[in-house]
């Protein structure tokens, strides 16, 4: 029985079909999120290659769906211009070929959050992620009962320390207890919501946050400590707001920015006392250390910085002589604002400000706004990227920069300043 070839009719149809943009969703999350088990498992060149299959597809759904989207004011302009200017400080880098990789890898992923942004409403991005973190950090807690309670051996392919029978620190599939304490943090705050939306059924969703709390409390991480104090700071606070009457709202807006800021100079002021409180096992200190160690990396190319890379090559300056000083071994700064002006100075950290500030205040007046919880989430994730930002360079690469060009994207529709203007 002969079969009837695929027609361009047929094939945009399926390509334009909410099937087709649900799983590419589920599998560029889950893909972002599991760099460094794939990695393990087929390294770089099968990373790769998914990452590859990603992105045309990605171009395909865009192309299938051009007549549907609506581009004007939707794409903010300081995610294109940072990735610009990324892409621009490939001409002043002393490695060239590693900072076109590296900017390559960057605009893929930006790519492939854009079109889940422009594809799916927020409700399904969530359903989509909801999803992924359930199965992730399922897997991830079967994985640690193998290693540290039936096998008592650890998985160092892995990640995995097999600690979980002495109550921690666990990793998961993602490498570092830091990073499944955000992957956690993520899924509280999205698994909250779907049960909220009755996006699921009630044992689901109760289990789900079961899971998430579980890894998060078994991950042992003190910088997710600090994000969950924060996230439940900013819940309690975009609650008040939104229970605010339309007509005194402002003033609250206002008096939480007065406070956020006088926070933020707070524990800048009281740093040394924060790090001490914080420093679990000496990693504060040790973040302190190659903190001190970059800025003096910063200081010899303030302006344009030393070329964007992304994560660290360890063979290439200023990364070998960082590492050096600090005799450890560092992927990254731990901290994305001091990633941002080591790789593209004191211009690309200016808009990589504006990118946050924009995301921040585009998402947290949407959430304000509507009656409906789920524009809760493109806040609060945002929120715990930023954060986290502040000791790891999450938002900079992979799963973080993912979810927060996705956010961006979505608050924007409803915020953007070129929307307004007419046709």
């Amino acid at each position: 029985m002969s079969r009837l070839p695929l027609s361009r009719e047929s094939l945009g149809s399926a390509l334009g079909s909410a099937a087709v943009a649900q799983a590419f969703t589920m599998t560029a999350i889950a893909a972002a999120l599991l760099g460094h088990l794939t990695r393990a498992l087929i390294g770089w060149p099968g990373y790769i290659a998914i990452l590859t299959g990603l992105v045309v597809l990605a171009a395909a759904i865009l192309v299938a769906r051009r007549d549907v989207i609506e581009w004007r004011g939707l794409l903010p302009l300081t995610v294109l211009g940072f990735i610009a200017w990324c892409g621009a400080s490939v001409f002043w880098s002393g490695a060239q070929w590693m900072s076109l990789a590296g900017w390559v890898f960057q605009a893929v992923i930006a790519l492939i959050g854009i079109t889940i942004a422009l594809c799916r409403d927020l409700i399904q991005i969530v359903r989509a992620a909801g999803g992924v973190f359930r199965v992730l950090l399922a897997v991830s807690i079967g994985l640690e009962i193998l290693s540290g309670i039936l096998l008592d051996t650890p998985f160092p392919f892995l990640g995995i320390g097999g600690n979980l029978a002495v109550g921690g620190p666990i990793q998961g599939v993602f490498g570092t207890r830091n990073l499944l304490g955000f992957v956690a943090v993520l899924a509280l705050v999205t698994h909250i919501i779907e049960l909220r939306t009755r996006s699921v059924q009630r044992g689901t969703g109760i289990a789900s946050i079961t899971l998430a709390a579980t890894c998060l409390v078994f991950s042992g991480s003190p910088v997710t400590v600090v994000v969950s104090v924060v996230i439940l700071a900013a819940t309690s606070a975009l609650y008040a707001v939104r229970r605010t009457p339309a007509e005194r709202r402002p003033v609250l807006q206002y008096a939480l920015l007065g406070l956020v800021i006088v926070t933020m100079i707070a524990t800048y002021a009281g740093r040394s006392r924060v790090i001490d409180l914080l420093n679990a096992g000496g990693e504060f200190q040790v973040r302190y250390r190659l903190w001190l160690s970059t800025w003096r990396a910063i200081d010899a190319n303030p302006i344009e910085g030393w070329g964007w890379v992304g994560l660290w090559r360890g063979s290439v300056p200023p990364f070998a002589g960082i590492n050096w000083a600090v005799g450890q071994e560092h992927a990254s700064a731990l901290n994305a604002y001091l990633d941002v002006l080591l790789q593209v100075g004191t211009v690309g950290f200016l808009i990589f400000a504006a990118l946050c500030a924009f995301a921040v205040i585009r998402s947290w007046l949407l959430a304000s706004n509507r009656r409906t919880v789920t524009y809760a989430w493109p806040a609060l994730v945002v929120v715990t990227i930023l954060t986290t930002g502040a000791a790891e360079s999450f938002p900079l690469v992979e799963g973080g920069w993912l979810l927060l060009v996705i956010c961006a994207v979505k608050a924007s529709e409803s915020h953007s300043w070129r929307a307004r203007l007419p046709n």
